[in-house]
């Protein structure tokens, strides 16, 4: 967002002052805090440009984007998983599928959402009603209609995060100064209602909104906003959360809709349109997307791939992000490393998909800044936000900061290809269209040209409608690892129990040495990974400065075979535990275990919200 208003967000402070909404302080409280009438602040396009960035506000912060919903809550899943640590009724049990309704980790994104909710309802209903929506000049009339879609496409994303983390939810689509005249403690409204309402806006949305390269034809500036291709784009996401299975309050179990494929034809149909476009292109480079954009802190994205993004400023609480200091690896011993990779979920990439070493960091950095510390297999971090990545500018090894502004991605362009693959799988089989998305998503990460067929990289044709569904479970899992994306994923799909179950069991066998076995759920792992010769110690260079994370860059030997004699030690090198059984003691030991089918797939109802709405019953099971 390189605009005055983009760059800087109004504060929910003074967007509370501007205008006339509740929900500032608790769930949804309907008592105004100003007398500001909606036609002082929707007079012109600047001043509702204000409003919308309050809108937009909410992405981020402590209790959204910015830690708890990117970091807390989207693991464990088969790929990472949260903090090490006694149960704490915090964050350690939100991770483990222990959260009880009282955990102060639940409430405060719970009420963020719904002010998002409610920023996006005011700006949904005073828009429409300007004169200068109407009457305006050409210009005018398509700026403000593109902040109504935006307004629409930002209501949508908050129900979608409130809906897949608590399920059933009040139906909320007016602002609270008109909902207290009415149902002033409105019951759950079961999701598939929500989701049908989500995807009726987001059609009228991008009816609005403009593409990405018309943006300066109505006098916009190219920024961070949402243009039409991140409106298709969370539409699409959408119908496959509504065509997949759920976990619904009154109960039965995890259930699937009997008339499913008609969201994944939704699904299809709105990816289809966006690769058509040519609007937006995959970086050639998968390193260089999150090495030199993403922490680059660049502001614009000249291939398109980030689609959708949170935007963090001011270095606070409210309004930044706590990403590469929460998670990834530490730079002199500062920053939390509390995401981690599963051993088991590392040797799921091949060994020259450049995607690895991206997603997982199997280092620290020394207090130089610059020196590589290897790391034990059950203490690599998440790689795609890193602080020794950050430039523009760089941050100091010695500077204590915890935001960084790193922007947390909500859609890639990638995750739009991957999605066509499957509903066109799931609607038609494995047709060439499919292999086509697929294949070129596997081509990027392999350092491979993504239009050129490559039988060395490709998924081989001649799969089957449900080995291709396996392949897309696992090409999910490799492109877009620690992006909050999987436990989700395998919700929608009714595997999370499954991908517990067989991970854990995996972990026990690497812990002994055992050879692993190919999952039931998705395609299998590299022949070489599933071997009793993995290595039981790495050595890594104790100098190196290396960008060139692991082979060839800090490991002295091979990932894939046996370690040599812990003597002599090789000149210039440490050694660290690799296989042993701290995999099971360490890793498997905290591994969601409180997850249970049929409860763990919701969090719970916060007390504190059904303390201001009798109406709201809890979640199954809790």
């Amino acid at each position: 967002m390189t605009s005055k208003y983009f760059n800087k967000l109004t504060t929910l402070t003074a967007v509370c002052a501007l205008l006339a909404t509740g929900g500032c302080k608790k769930y949804l409280d309907q008592k105004p805090i100003t007398d500001v009438s909606a036609a002082v602040v929707f007079k012109d396009v600047p001043s509702t440009y204000k409003a919308l960035a309050g809108a937009y506000s909410r992405l981020v912060g402590d209790a959204g984007y910015g830690i708890r919903l990117s970091l807390y809550y989207p693991v464990d899943n088969d790929e990472m998983q949260g903090p090490t640590g006694a149960a704490d009724n915090d964050r350690r049990d939100i991770a483990r599928y222990s959260a009880t309704p009282g955990n102060a980790q639940i409430t405060n994104p719970f009420n963020q959402l719904f002010q998002g909710i409610e920023f996006s309802n005011i700006c949904i209903d005073n828009i429409p009603k300007m004169d200068m929506y109407t009457n305006g000049t050409d210009q005018e009339k398509k700026q403000l209609q593109r902040m109504y879609g935006e307004a629409l496409t930002l209501r949508a994303q908050y129900y979608l995060e409130a809906i897949r983390n608590w399920g059933d939810l009040p139906a909320h689509f007016k602002p609270a100064a008109d909902q207290v005249g009415g149902d002033k403690f409105p019951a759950r409204t079961n999701t598939d209602t929500l989701y049908n309402r989500l995807l009726n806006d987001l059609q009228l949305a991008a009816t609005l909104v403009p593409w990405k390269s018309e943006v300066t034809a109505i006098g916009d500036v190219a920024d961070e906003r949402i243009t039409k291709g991140a409106v298709k784009a969370l539409r699409a996401r959408i119908a496959l959360f509504r065509g997949g299975y759920k976990l619904y309050s009154t109960g039965g179990g995890m259930q699937r809709p009997a008339d499913y494929l008609t969201f994944y034809q939704i699904a299809r149909t709105e990816c289809s349109e966006i690769m058509s476009s040519g609007q937006h292109t995959l970086n050639p480079s998968f390193k260089s997307l999150w090495k030199d954009q993403v922490n680059a802190r660049a502001i614009n994205d000249p291939n398109g791939e980030l689609m959708f993004q949170a935007s963090a400023i001011g270095l606070n609480a409210a309004e930044d992000t706590k990403l590469a200091y929460y998670n990834g690896p530490t730079v002199n011993n500062l920053g939390n490393k509390s995401i981690n990779v599963l051993p088991s979920y590392f040797y799921l990439f091949d060994s020259t998909d450049t995607r690895r070493d991206v997603t997982c960091a199997a280092y620290n950095v020394a207090a130089n800044g610059s020196t590589k510390i290897a790391q034990a297999i059950t203490a690599i971090c998440d790689g795609k936000y890193r602080r020794d990545w950050i430039t523009n500018p760089v941050v100091s090894p010695t500077n204590a900061v915890q935001y960084f502004s790193l922007k947390w991605q909500i859609i890639r362009y990638s995750d739009v290809m991957l999605m066509f693959a499957e509903a066109e799988n799931e609607i038609s089989g494995p047709t060439a269209a499919a292999y086509t998305a697929i294949n070129q998503v596997r081509r990027r990460g392999f350092g491979k040209p993504i239009n050129t067929v490559d039988a060395t990289v490709d998924i081989p044709a001649g799969l089957s409608k449900p080995d291709f569904f396996k392949a897309i479970v696992r090409e999910r899992a490799l492109e877009l690892g620690g992006e909050g994306i999987r436990k989700y994923d395998l919700i929608r799909w009714n595997l999370l129990g499954t991908a517990i179950t067989e991970t854990k069991a995996n972990m026990v066998r690497m812990s002994t040495s055992t050879a692993m076995v190919n999952p039931t759920y998705m395609s299998e792992y590299p022949s070489y990974c599933l071997t009793t010769a993995l290595p039981v110690r790495m050595f890594y260079y104790t100098a190196t400065t290396s960008d060139n994370h692991n082979i060839g860059g800090i490991f002295f030997n091979s990932l894939y075979k046996t370690a040599p004699p812990a003597t002599p030690v090789p000149a210039g090198t440490a050694s660290v535990v690799w296989l042993s059984a701290a995999i099971n003691t360490t890793a498997n030991a905290r591994f969601a275990t409180g997850f249970v089918t049929g409860k763990g797939e919701l969090l719970p109802i916060p007390q504190p919200a059904r303390d201001a709405n009798f109406n709201l019953t809890q979640n199954p099971n809790y």
